[in-house]
């Protein structure tokens, strides 16, 4: 018998669509013999939660949808009875059988008390009542791992999907121009998670048109983006780098009649000075040096070591020995993008970039080149992966690493476990 507790509507989706409720000697509520044909396919938009289903009540078949609340009185809470698109309903299931139910016009929808085994209930319950890292740490250890294995593919095709749709919406708005929403998503990256937004801004004010002028140009690609970025404002006298590029920025400012960011907006407070925004964009810069259509480039990369060689760029000679403008230090060093820094920028740019691509333009071997990519490279190194790794599952590569986040954030800590094959496998099992 299923238990007195009210399980979330979820919870009896997953029962009706794995058939596994009781089906001997099924009835309706009102007396009437039942049998489950077929429970139809699940919608995940609006309307009933199950299409094309197929019932037999005594001797007649019905074919139709289905509905399913805890209680039968969601159905007038929802005001279903008031909605014609429920009207094709032809068996309103639940758990707690509390009032009748009708159509629009005032017929009566039969209806199904669902009865589950006792331990379904029982496992589901246990998952949602966990306070552990993960719902189930306690026992996923039960669980084959080949299971995680096989699930790491659906997992990073979904989380690839979730940052693609970003890039789609950016798409829209620079009117399918890709170069140009690979400079922008491009930058944003260069900022991480401090500096992201001014990055950002200083990429949309900046366009690739004007910035393609100057590609082969170091020093003047290094002034507009200083200058747009409102970091040519101050009055340093001593620093001859910096007062030939705000000389420089000056020209070009009146030339495109740019209308640069505000400097409050950049941070460095709590920044490892290899971080500071000052290097970032000079390496961003760097980046843009003479290069075409940069993501026209990415395109025709078939391996990872070109895509690292494109990507790992040092910032000019002046900032060997600075981290901003006009404080010297003595300790040289060159300021050349890090290999995690690099891995960040493919992770997060450059694969999403070469998958939607493909989806776009119907290139199957693009999206295969994306988490070939993956693949190739080490797994990330951040606290979620970490504790991945205490509980005995280690990621082999970025594509494993990132398989793990996507089911940390959107199913662990959401609970969606109904939605997990290790859930699932937890939920289903007898003891």
């Amino acid at each position: 018998m299923s238990t007195p507790f009210n399980m979330p509507e979820e919870f009896l989706h997953y029962i009706w669509e794995n058939r596994l409720y009781r089906k001997d000697g099924l009835k309706t509520t009102s007396g009437e013999h039942l049998e489950i044909i077929d429970p139809g396919k699940r919608n995940s938009n609006a309307g009933p939660d199950f299409f094309n289903a197929k019932i037999k009540i005594n001797d007649t078949i019905w074919a139709g949808n289905i509905e399913i609340h805890t209680k039968a009185s969601d159905w007038h809470k929802h005001n279903h009875q008031m909605d014609k698109a429920y009207d094709n309903i032809i068996l309103h299931v639940v758990e707690i059988a509390d009032a009748e139910i009708t159509r629009s016009n005032g017929n009566n929808i039969p209806a199904l008390a669902l009865q589950y085994p006792g331990h379904l209930a029982a496992n589901y319950r246990h998952l949602l009542e966990a306070r552990t890292w993960i719902p189930c740490q306690d026992r996923f250890h039960r669980i084959d791992p080949i299971v995680l294995q096989l699930g790491f593919n659906r997992l990073m095709i979904e989380r690839l999907e979730n940052k693609t749709e970003e890039i789609v919406s950016r798409l829209e708005q620079n009117n399918n121009d890709w170069n140009e929403t690979f400079y922008q998503v491009l930058a944003r990256m260069f900022g991480f998670k401090v500096n992201a937004l001014p990055f950002e801004l200083l990429a949309k004010s900046l366009p690739t048109v004007i910035l393609a002028k100057h590609r082969n140009n170091l020093f003047q690609l290094e002034a507009l983006l200083f200058g747009n970025a409102g970091l040519l404002n101050k009055q340093l006298l001593g620093d001859d780098y910096f007062l030939q590029l705000r000389e420089e920025y000056s020209f070009l400012y009146k030339k495109y009649r740019l209308r640069p960011i505000e400097e409050h907006l950049w941070k460095f407070m709590r920044l490892r000075p290899v971080n500071f925004p000052t290097v970032r964009i000079a390496q961003l810069a760097a980046l843009i040096y003479g290069k075409e259509a940069l993501f026209s480039r990415i395109l025709e990369v078939n391996n990872i070591e070109q895509i690292l060689e494109l990507l790992k760029v040092k910032a000019s000679k002046y900032w060997n020995t600075h981290y901003n403008f006009n404080k010297y230090t003595k300790r040289k060093s060159v300021k050349e993008m890090g290999d995690a820094s690099v891995q960040l920028l493919i992770i997060n740019v450059v694969v999403p970039f070469l998958f939607v691509y493909g989806e776009k333009q119907n290139l199957q071997h693009l999206k295969n080149r994306a988490l070939d990519f993956l693949d190739q490279l080490a797994a990330e190194h951040n606290s979620i992966v970490k504790k991945w790794g205490e509980l005995g599952i280690k990621a082999r590569s970025a594509f494993e690493s990132q398989s793990l986040l996507q089911l940390k954030n959107r199913y662990c800590d959401q609970k969606k476990c109904l939605n997990c094959q290790i859930g699932v496998k937890l939920v289903s099992s007898p003891g």
